[in-house]
């Protein structure tokens, strides 16, 4: 059927519309051309999505939830836990549980942190499980603001001792993967390394160390690792970017004593970067252990599949902040059966 003669001038006017649309660039909005060249990088291999679940905080002990100890500007929040009948009268070890994630990922409130934090605290602790500032954009650089997060949540739980129920001069650190490096970086630097003054950052009048610290599966050698999101720029663009974001840089004979947990299957973090570590403490007079996990891969908690690991971490943390034997002598990895 013909189309009538007032519709022919409209639907040619379409055609040709049409036509050209078809044949053009598509425009983009100003806004989502913004958020194109912003968008957030995948996150780190480091956290596979069984551990993303949001799981409920125990209930075994008592949890304070989005605590701000960085103060009320910043969005990262650490949660405070202790047992359900602690008398502050009495005070407690403290212990800061640092999360790991590729310094791109990861949450205080994960399944693997919640674990370490109820199981430590259910042992006579006061775990304070700290987000830290992270990576999330191209470009953005987040290293060494990490640093200065972890070093101010000690800052902050020895600010607040009387507060918490702790002993201010026993606290210690435990951390996972990125939380390992991190952790490792609170056991090895002082002051005059440069992390501890710095302008802005909270409680600069209060001494950030630490009596001990364990770390599981971390990069602690970062010139012989992969290249950092976190620096914004390859090793061979920024090498003392490297060197100094590595623990294993720092170690001498004044760090606290240290304890690697590693396993020998992991392929996001080689055991080789823990082996390393151990063999440069014993050069540098640094008491330091490494406990090998056989088959064990990347991320596991205190429970893995592998070997309950609760008994070896609360022992470590029983010598070195409640004084309490028998020593810990972890294999060392020369020695493990392979």
């Amino acid at each position: 059927m013909p189309l009538p003669k007032n519709l022919l001038p409209l639907t040619l006017l379409m055609i040709v519309a049409s036509s050209f649309a078809a044949n053009a660039e598509p425009v983009v909005p100003a806004a989502s051309a913004s958020k194109i060249e912003q968008s957030a990088e995948p996150p780190s291999e480091d956290t596979p999505k069984v551990l993303k679940k949001k799981l409920p905080y125990p209930t075994s002990v008592k949890v304070q939830v989005d605590v701000s100890f960085l103060g009320e500007e910043r969005k990262e929040k650490a949660d405070i836990y202790s047992p359900l009948d602690h008398d502050k009268a009495k005070p407690l070890p403290g212990i800061i549980v640092i999360h790991g994630g590729g310094f791109n990922d990861g949450d205080k409130a994960r399944g693997r942190e919640m674990n370490i934090a109820e199981n430590l605290t259910l042992k006579g602790y006061v775990c304070m499980s700290i987000n830290y500032k992270l990576r999330k954009m191209k470009g953005q650089v987040t290293w060494p603001q990490s640093v200065y997060d972890a070093k101010a949540a000690v800052r902050y739980m020895r600010k607040e001792a009387a507060n918490l129920g702790i002993d201010p001069d026993k606290i210690g650190v435990i951390g996972c993967s990125a939380g390992c490096n991190l952790s490792m970086m609170l056991a090895t630097t002082s002051p005059a390394d440069g992390f501890d003054v710095v302008k802005d950052e909270p409680y600069q009048d209060i001494s950030s160390k630490v009596s001990c610290a364990i770390g599981f599966y971390g990069a602690v050698d970062l010139m012989n690792y992969h290249d950092m999101k976190m620096f914004a720029k390859t090793r061979e663009e920024a090498p003392e970017l490297y060197k100094k974001g590595s623990p294993i840089t720092y170690l001498d004979d004044k760090d606290p004593p240290m304890l690697l947990v590693h396993g020998t299957a992991d392929v996001t973090v080689p055991l080789s970067q823990s082996e390393t570590f151990l063999k440069i403490a014993k050069e540098k007079g640094a008491n330091c252990l490494l406990e090998v996990i056989p088959d064990a891969p990347h991320t596991f908690d205190l429970q893995p599949k592998q070997r309950d690991l609760r008994p070896l971490v609360t022992a470590f943390f029983d010598q070195h902040l409640k004084g309490k034997l028998p020593v810990i002598e972890a294999k060392p990895a020369n020695e493990i059966k392979r």
